[in-house]
């Protein structure tokens, strides 16, 4: 019997939005769509892309981990791939781990916000 363990691209888009003073936007072309909080961004999905991969922000020492670890998570192509990954989501990773892989990308983003952005915005200091 088949298990589906990923995150299709609608699930995605869902969690992202979930989450505090998040937007989206079509800002490079019509096919990537981009995650920011505070106009910085946080995630990027290809929607041509077959299997859905997602670029994530990601602690450089975990990134190089998470790389080692999982063959679907790779360096980001054209971004920074010391701070960006790759992820295949609708394959073989738990949607628990996308979802953390999601928390990671945008509390790094959130956490370089400087103290009165993150105040203006109703994060908690």
């Amino acid at each position: 019997m088949f298990k589906y363990f990923g995150m299709n691209i609608e699930e995605f888009r869902d969690y992202c939005l979930s989450k505090n003073q998040v937007t989206e936007s079509f800002p490079f072309d019509e096919e990537t769509l981009v995650f920011k909080v505070a106009g910085k961004m946080f995630a990027l999905v290809g929607l041509e892309n077959h299997p859905a991969t997602v670029s994530l922000k990601c602690d450089p020492e975990k990134a190089l981990e998470l790389r080692e670890e999982y063959d679907e998570i790779t360096p980001a192509y054209h971004m920074n791939k010391m701070h960006w990954n790759s992820v295949i989501i609708d394959d073989n990773l738990s949607h628990k781990l996308i979802s953390e892989l999601i928390d990671d990308s945008y509390n790094l983003v959130v956490k370089g916000l400087t103290k009165k952005q993150q105040k203006d915005l109703g994060f908690e200091n």
